[in-house]
């Protein structure tokens, strides 16, 4: 039987490709992997993506929702804020995106999700796990 060994990327759907860009672009630095004209955006997330999806009718996610993971929760929140966004109150970071995409931002230091140290340096990032999400690591093997 085959594991799962982690996630390549994830397709939101949005009713417009350009201001999805613009909407997302408010929050965090991104860079454009690609484009299929009007009807697709992919976003790179260091070594996996985002795609966005031109869809003209979306339900809100009332459960449903991704993980975004940032090096500046509080960077973020405040970005949001500032932009009236609504965010749920801390530790919580969820917020919904104009198209009814539920986001949770969460810091990649208080996460057991990691990237390789060449990776992070790929993307010019030094970040330092929390002792909590160290320990959930060795919990499970992952680190020494």
């Amino acid at each position: 039987m085959a594991r799962l060994v982690g996630t390549n990327h994830i397709a939101l759907e949005v009713g417009d490709i350009d201001e999805a860009l613009a909407w997302y672009g408010q929050f965090s630095e991104f860079e454009l992997r690609g484009r299929s004209g009007s009807q697709m955006a992919f976003v790179d997330l260091g070594d996996q993506f985002i795609a966005l999806a031109r869809r003209a009718e979306r339900e809100r996610d009332a459960a449903r929702h991704f993980g975004l993971v940032v090096d500046d929760k509080e960077a973020v929140r405040s970005a949001l804020v500032d932009a009236g966004v609504r965010v749920t109150s801390p530790p919580g970071r969820d917020v919904h995106d104009p198209w009814g995409n539920q986001v949770q931002v969460v810091d990649y230091r208080e996460v057991q999700f990691t990237k390789t140290p060449e990776i992070l340096r790929g993307m010019g990032l030094e970040l330092e796990k929390t002792d909590r999400a160290k320990a959930e690591l060795r919990g499970k093997g992952l680190a020494s």
